[in-house]
């Protein structure tokens, strides 16, 4: 059987390619990840008060852990195909970085200079960004066996996708139990939890993407 009989052979009455593949492997990963990642939160810290969600400071969180979620899964499902263009999801999740350090950096130079230390700095920065990598890596594992079952042909940079769309569903459930209410910490610490599990993304991508 030569090359072209083989090609043939495959191709007969193959029908349409499924529709959506990335999406229907994605997604079902994305809502497990942030249901884990919340209920570590919940279980290990504690909800926040029921009144805490009367100020600005979870729903700031929530939106920046959303918001950088769409940009690192618009980015993850382009990388999980071949000769994808990342262009436009990389540069949302700029936008959304940017955005968010922005609200932080406004948010200090309206602080009084005696309390710029302590929004910065809060009650947990030695551990905020250790705890949002910990609530992320169920995610993490998760998306990464979902796009090994894709085709990713940049696997170092669909690991570090990968990764950075867990951090933001870790950051998700995280904000549930966060106690901190500055912007600035958010813009400064959970940045750092969530590229840190970026990296551990882009270490794993070529162990574990390659094919």
């Amino acid at each position: 059987m030569n090359t072209e009989q083989l090609m043939d052979m495959l191709a007969r009455d193959a029908g349409p390619a499924p529709r959506a593949v990335v999406a229907r492997r994605l997604a079902p990963v994305v809502l497990l990840g942030v249901l884990c990642s919340s209920l570590l939160a919940l279980w290990l810290i504690g909800p926040l008060p029921a009144e805490g969600y009367l100020e600005p400071a979870p729903w700031i969180k929530l939106v920046y852990a959303l918001a950088m979620g769409v940009g690192a899964g618009w980015l993850t499902s382009r990388l999980a195909k071949p000769v994808a263009r990342v262009r436009p999801p990389g540069l949302l999740v700029l936008a959304v970085m940017g955005a968010m350090l922005l609200v932080g950096a406004t948010a200090l130079g309206l602080t009084p200079t005696e309390a710029r230390w302590s929004a910065v700095l809060g009650q947990t920065w030695l551990t905020c960004p250790w705890t949002l990598m910990g609530f992320s890596l169920p995610a993490l594992a998760g998306i990464l066996w979902a796009v090994r079952g894709l085709a990713p042909t940049q696997p170092a940079q669909a690991g570090w996708a990968c990764g950075l769309l867990a951090g933001a569903l870790g950051a998700m459930g995280y904000a549930l139990a966060c106690p901190e209410t500055s912007s600035t910490f958010v813009a400064i610490w959970y940045t750092v939890g969530m590229l840190m599990t970026a990296l551990i993304g882009r270490w794993l991508g070529p162990l574990v993407l390659r094919w």
